[in-house]
This record gives structure tokens, sequence and C-alpha cells, in this order.
């Protein structure tokens, strides 16, 4: 398995299994609508993370102005499916906004988290 993958499969699998405890938990206390808004952001945070890491290779040897040219089309799809869960959750009040919006940060809160411990731990082992 190629190492973007790998990645891919680490942070997107600890994103949609905290989503789904936490969203799990919140609609298992009776609400409903902030779980759901919650794991539909999380899936929209996922999706967006794995098209922009299948859009690289796109990107990459190309010239300056091509590289800008097809960035910028790859950022359409992504903002399209990263604006699904907020539109659901306005339209249709299936969602809460707010937890839908912080759902669409999950993987980049994954990665944060994981820098995180990673820094306190080696810094508490001495090994800085």
């Amino acid at each position: 398995m190629p190492p973007h993958r790998e990645t891919q499969k680490k942070y997107c699998s600890r994103a949609i299994a905290a989503a789904l405890i936490i969203g799990g938990s919140l609609i298992f206390c009776g609400l409903p609508a902030l779980g759901k808004g919650l794991i539909a952001g999380t899936l929209g945070s996922i999706l967006n993370f794995l098209l922009m890491a299948e859009s690289l290779p796109y990107r990459l040897g190309k010239t300056h102005r091509r590289a800008a040219v097809a960035s910028f089309l790859w950022i359409l799809p992504r903002y399209a499916l990263m604006a699904i869960p907020l539109v659901l959750s306005l339209k249709f009040h299936l969602f809460h906004p707010a937890t839908a919006a912080a759902g669409l940060f999950a993987v980049q809160l994954v990665i944060l988290v994981e820098h995180f411990v990673n820094a306190f731990t080696s810094s508490a082992d001495g090994s800085a």
C-alpha cells in the first residue's frame, strides 16, 4: 500500500471512529440533531481529505500556471462536498449546523491531536 494511502486510512478511520463515538453518545443522550450533524460533517471532512490526497499527483511536476489551474479546478468539487452537510443542516434541520461545521474539521483535528500527543510524549521521555 502506498504511504499516502496508509496516511489516509489512519487519519480517516480515527476521525470516523471519534465521530461515531461522540455522535452516538449525543444521539443516545437525546440530542440526535447534534450527533447526526457531527457524523455528517465528519463524512464531508473525510471525503474532502481523500479527494485532496488523490488530486496531489495531478499538480506535481507541472508548471506553476498549470498547477494553479489544476488546484483551482480540484477545489470546486472539494468545496461542493463540504457544503453538503451544511446545506442539509440548514435546509432540513436533520442535523445541527454547528456540529456539522465542527465535523468538517474532524480530520484536521485528528492530525493536530496526534502531533500534540507525539510532541508531549517525546518531551516527557526526554528525547526532544
